[in-house]
């Protein structure tokens, strides 16, 4: 394995140059935390109604037990969110706490095993990108947070059998993983010699959410990577929902000024909108507002904050969701979502599937339930506006549900209800397995990969039939040892 600790980091005079332009103002975002302010009457007067009587006597049991919704998932809203969330059922049910989301506590601590391509404390290096746990928190909180076991700092169960909380990424410990592995890929002709990867050039800045952090963090982080030779950052954000006022002209002008520093750097910013509640304003009777040409009106700075990314044409905004209970499983909505992003200038990447965090089972909705409905939501948009696909995330890599059947294929037991078809569209380690498929029989039940576990009818791309990786950074095979947490991982 590749040993960080050989290669020490230290800012260079560009880099430094960089961050001594950076501004750093600071944000009152009204965030109440926890459901303490609800319980005590001490939350502002206006925002004592979000929780119905009946509501905080149920919250209120369980607390201290094991159905302790704040163990689970810490409560956390801002004020700008309230007032979308107020005036909106879809975008209550994102942040407001519901004493049955603790009715079933089933599902993993660690979705997907992450922590088994965690060779660095904070950075997951799954495919030829990387993930960075960047800071544990948000300005809001999701309640079917995909990451919930670092935002309620719990602790986890490591791959050596170690138990402990998910650690954030740290410049000195990152830059000399980055630097260390690119170095032994290209002194082996471009591929690494144990796990088949790719030169890192990507990085993905999340947590929690990226944009919590002030702009000095940010501008060290970018200028930090930059020097590194990473090609490509990403920063993964709720925070234009929540608090759009972050991306103010302070923001924009550190993102300027690091193009003019580092012009060969990609730049993309994938933002979380689930509903089209939470950029469109809506009148006293909770209908979109139209001007009188009938183009819908974005949320006055929401609207600011999306201009200001989109007008920079160097870099990329696009928006990616889970299809949630209750929140987004309507066609009409994702339609609206999707026609009102593209028309503001930003791409639709992905919609996701639940993933199988504890208590999914009151979030998720069915996988062919999922597809049907994105299905449904596109007819009516343009080629251009219907890029976004459906995605869930196994063990070996993002998987699409590219296809559900009703009518069975000639031939095949199994199939006489119809059949899924998976997809891989990332592919972990040297990416040998993109494009494999995997064929079940339907199950208009199923929630995770586990409910279609009895129905495999043909399974190339080993969804059902696999081992874990021995060590960190290592890639996933043919099953060659017991699963230790389910065909999902």
């Amino acid at each position: 394995m590749i040993q960080p600790q050989n290669h020490e980091y230290a800012p260079t005079e560009r880099e430094k140059a960089f961050l001594e332009t950076i501004e750093d103002p600071r944000y009152e975002r009204g965030i109440i935390n926890g459901l303490g302010p609800f319980f005590d009457e001490k939350a502002p007067e206006d925002m004592m109604n979000f929780y119905g009587g009946d509501e905080i006597v149920a919250l209120r049991v369980r607390k201290g037990t094991e159905r302790d919704v704040e163990s689970r998932m810490p409560v956390k809203i801002t004020r700008h969110y309230y007032e979308i969330a107020k005036n909106s059922a879809a975008i209550q049910r994102i942040v407001k706490a519901s004493p049955d989301e603790t009715d079933n506590l089933q599902g993993s601590e660690d979705p997907g095993n992450q922590m088994d391509y965690s060779p660095v404390e904070g950075l997951l290096h799954k495919y030829e990108m990387g993930l960075m746990y960047v800071i544990s928190t948000c300005s809001a909180h999701c309640r079917f947070c995909y990451r919930e076991e670092l935002i309620a700092r719990k602790e986890i169960k490591r791959q050596d059998g170690t138990v402990k909380k998910k650690g954030l990424a740290k410049i000195p410990e990152i830059i000399p993983y980055i630097k260390a592995h690119n170095e032994v890929v290209a002194a082996n002709g471009g591929i690494h010699p144990e796990t088949g990867r790719e030169k890192l050039r990507e990085i993905l800045l999340s947590g929690g959410d990226a944009m919590v952090l002030n702009n000095a963090k940010l501008g060290a982080w970018f200028a930090a990577l930059a020097e590194a030779g990473i090609e490509s950052i990403r920063v993964g954000t709720k925070e234009m929902a929540f608090f759009p006022q972050r991306f103010d002209q302070a923001f924009l002008d550190m993102l300027d000024r690091f193009h003019e520093t580092y012009p060969e750097v990609g730049m993309h910013f994938m933002l979380h909108f689930e509903h089209p509640d939470e950029i469109l304003s809506k009148d006293a009777d909770g209908n979109y507002i139209e001007d009188e040409r009938g183009f819908k009106q974005w949320i006055p700075a929401t609207g600011e904050a999306m201009r200001g990314l989109v007008s920079r044409g160097w870099l990329t905004v696009e928006n990616q969701a889970p299809i949630i209970k209750g929140i987004n499983d309507d066609p009409a909505a994702l339609r609206i979502l999707q026609r009102e992003f593209k028309r503001a200038g930003g791409e639709n990447h992905y919609f996701f599937c639940g993933r199988d965090i504890v208590a999914y089972k009151a979030f998720n909705v069915p996988i062919e339930r999922a597809w049907q409905i994105l299905n449904d939501s596109q007819k009516g948009l343009s080629g251009i506006e219907k890029h976004a696909r459906l995605s869930i995330t196994h063990y070996k890599g993002k998987t699409e549900v590219a296809a559900v059947t009703n009518e069975p294929i000639p031939g095949l037991k199994g199939s006489e209800n119809g059949v899924v078809i998976f997809k891989l569209l990332r592919s972990a380690g040297a990416a040998t397995e993109i494009g494999k498929v995997c064929i079940v029989g339907r199950n208009p039940d199923a929630l995770w990969f586990d409910d279609y576990e009895d129905r495999v009818l043909f399974d190339e791309a080993g969804l059902f039939d696999y081992s874990r990786v021995k060590s960190p950074g290592m890639t996933p095979g043919p099953a060659s040892m017991p699963q230790t947490s389910g065909p999902c991982g």
